[in-house]
């Protein structure tokens, strides 16, 4: 990899990483002004915007002819979050979760993944008609998950929760609205310069764009989450963090392949194999089966997601 490509990728995850940050920051600063719900903003504006890199490397990929990156990134990019960000989370500091609040999301979760495994290996194809579907799902999920949390349960004291950790300094409306166009702007940016680096890197190591998008892209478009999971722990709110995780996932299956989808169709890869689906699947799995046992997610457990993760990578370079 020569420097001008890595310099690209650097940059790229940079502009993502703080663009990401900014929408929400400013999402969340605005929503404030005009009298929006805690619990709405942790519900839509963090979710969707904790997944802005992703969709802008997905989107980004699919309009430049790069399925392989468009899909990769979120197969790739939901088993890291369970199986690498979610393990660090527990290693930190184990997770009480209160199976109770957070079992909707979680078989919410698992139901999302076992849609999108059934359409790609089906259908082949993300269609418009199937991103439609995906975003209306996105919407029922919000609106139920708004109406049965509004009475102010553990739930909702989750995600009003998730919202304060993207609290943005008391701004006026102009700024906060600057900030997430700016925010916007890093984004596209960002994405188009990911997405060249990773497609020369594919070229010059003679490895699948695939590939690349399950890792290289993948985790690049992760890292604010990991950085965000990571911090809400070390304060003792690993029980935000994993709400967080789950919210996610949810986006990256209905909010990111509907939208990039509903913009250009995407051709599932071939060389997504059983492994790739194997490890989608069972990792969703798995983190329902922590969150929902003793009520509490330990270091132990957290180890073994972490020994998962490797091994699936082995599997994957090997």
């Amino acid at each position: 990899m020569d420097a001008q490509t890595l310099g690209l990728i650097v940059v790229g995850l940079a502009l993502l990483a703080v663009g990401g940050e900014f929408v929400v920051r400013g999402a969340v600063g605005a929503a404030r002004k005009f009298g929006v719900s805690e619990l709405m903003i942790g519900l839509t504006l963090v979710g969707f915007g904790t997944s802005s890199p992703e969709l802008a490397a997905s989107l980004g990929a699919a309009l430049s002819g790069s399925p392989g990156i468009a899909v990769g990134n979120v197969v790739g990019s939901n088993i890291s979050n369970v199986l690498l960000i979610f393990a660090i989370v527990a290693i930190i500091k184990p997770i009480a979760v209160d199976s109770k609040a957070l079992a909707r999301d979680g078989w919410v979760m698992v139901g999302a993944t076992l849609a999108f495994i059934a359409i790609a290996t089906g259908l082949g194809e993300i269609s418009r008609l199937v991103g439609a579907g995906l975003l209306l799902a996105l919407i029922a999920y919000v609106v139920a998950a708004f109406l049965m949390e509004r009475r102010n349960g553990a739930a909702a004291q989750l995600h009003a929760a998730e919202s304060h950790l993207h609290d943005p300094a008391p701004q006026p409306l102009w700024l906060s609205l600057g900030l997430a166009g700016a925010g916007l702007v890093m984004l596209v940016f960002g994405a188009d310069f990911l997405v060249s680096g990773a497609k020369t890197i594919a070229r010059a190591a003679g490895l699948s764009e695939t590939i690349i998008g399950l890792t290289i892209v993948a985790l690049g478009t992760s890292l604010p989450e990991l950085v965000t999971s990571a911090m809400a722990a070390i304060k003792g709110r690993s029980d935000v963090a994993f709400g967080g995780i789950v919210g996610s996932n949810i986006y990256n299956i209905l909010g990111i392949l509907g939208v990039t989808a509903l913009v250009q169709p995407i051709a599932v890869p071939a060389d997504l194999l059983a492994r790739d689906w194997a490890a989608l699947y069972v990792g969703a799995l798995l983190l329902l089966l922590h969150a929902n046992t003793g009520g509490k997610v330990t270091r132990f457990e957290g180890g073994f997601l972490l020994l998962h993760y490797a091994g699936y990578c082995w599997f994957l370079l090997r």
